[in-house]
């Protein structure tokens, strides 16, 4: 897959293409269909499929401070957008200016001036332009203007919830990795580096990973986690009971999520890691001493061990 900064980063000679637009952040159920479609239409059509995205959210440019909580960093977002066969990954630069086009000019500059589309693929609820005021219905006939084609893809739903990037971020944020799992196809994921906390993990027996995430990111409502851990550098998944929270026991102030990684030794610090969620095992809690702490977290590895045992479906 080819990774384009910009619609003008198009080569010389560049031939037609089938274009989708959005943000894509999670790369979700939805999110795949509507891409699958446009691979599937540029095989049919013998041009190449681009996915038209951009960096950063649009709604930290237009309302700065209000970056909604990331699903998927950007390099995650492009590995999955390149599994599912695309053939480009434009990534336009999002500024104040580029907030400013209307959609008119967005069309003729990105999809008519640069990509040459003969036809796009958006989501029945897809908005663009200045202040969001295009809609399908304009796409239309802007595509009857420039000469492109417009195919509307329907959201995907299972049983009335319609999957969408800010029902997925509401599923995390009340911890229901379950149905944040169904909704993406696959385990939300965190990502980071680790980094040494207060050691208090291994003055308990059960040394855990630290890690630092990028500011935005999507950590699930605090509680214990079982979670599958896998290292960058060999992309070995290593099953992993996680705590997010405070540290309450221990009178914590800042929020962490720390991996205790099951039958593990390594030294993994500096290391980046990323963290899948399979399951919340239960709700942060308080402790009267240290005994029944580690009474604790050794049933929760054994339910953990449990839940990661089980045959996925």
């Amino acid at each position: 897959m080819q990774r384009w900064r910009g619609t003008q980063a198009a080569p010389g000679g560049w031939g037609r293409a089938v274009t989708t637009i959005g943000v894509f952040d999670g790369v979700h159920r939805g999110h795949q269909q509507v891409i699958g479609h446009v691979v599937k239409r540029a095989g049919e059509l013998g041009v190449q499929s681009v996915v038209l995205t951009f960096d950063p959210h649009p709604s930290e440019v237009v309302r700065p401070g209000s970056h909604p909580a990331v699903l998927s960093e950007p390099s995650r977002k492009a590995e999955l957008i390149e599994a599912l066969g695309v053939d480009v990954l434009c990534v336009i630069p999002f500024t104040v200016e580029y907030s400013h086009l209307s959609p008119e000019a967005f069309v003729h500059d990105a999809l008519v001036e640069h990509l040459h589309t003969s036809l796009v693929v958006v989501g029945e609820n897809f908005r663009f332009g200045h202040k969001a005021a295009g809609d399908l219905q304009l796409l239309h006939r802007l595509g009857r203007t420039f000469g492109f084609g417009v195919e509307g893809a329907p959201l995907v739903a299972e049983e009335g919830t319609v999957f969408s990037s800010t029902y997925i971020r509401a599923c995390v944020d009340a911890g229901d990795v379950v149905a944040a799992t169904r909704a993406l196809g696959r385990p939300h994921r965190v990502e980071g580096v680790v980094v040494r906390g207060d050691q208090r993990g291994r003055e308990l027996g059960f040394p855990t990973a630290n890690l630092l995430t990028s500011a935005n990111a999507a950590i699930p409502a605090d509680g214990i986690y079982a979670a599958w851990v896998t290292r960058d550098r060999d992309r070995v998944s290593h099953p992993a009971a996680v705590s997010i929270g405070t540290n309450p026991t221990f009178s914590g102030k800042e929020r962490r999520v720390e991996s205790y990684i099951l039958d593990f030794t390594g030294d993994i610090y500096g290391e980046r890691i990323s963290v899948d969620f399979v399951e919340r095992l239960r709700e942060q809690r308080t402790y009267t001493g240290i005994e029944p702490l580690i009474e604790q977290i050794r049933d929760d590895v054994a339910q953990t061990r449990r839940v990661l045992e089980r045959p996925v479906c």
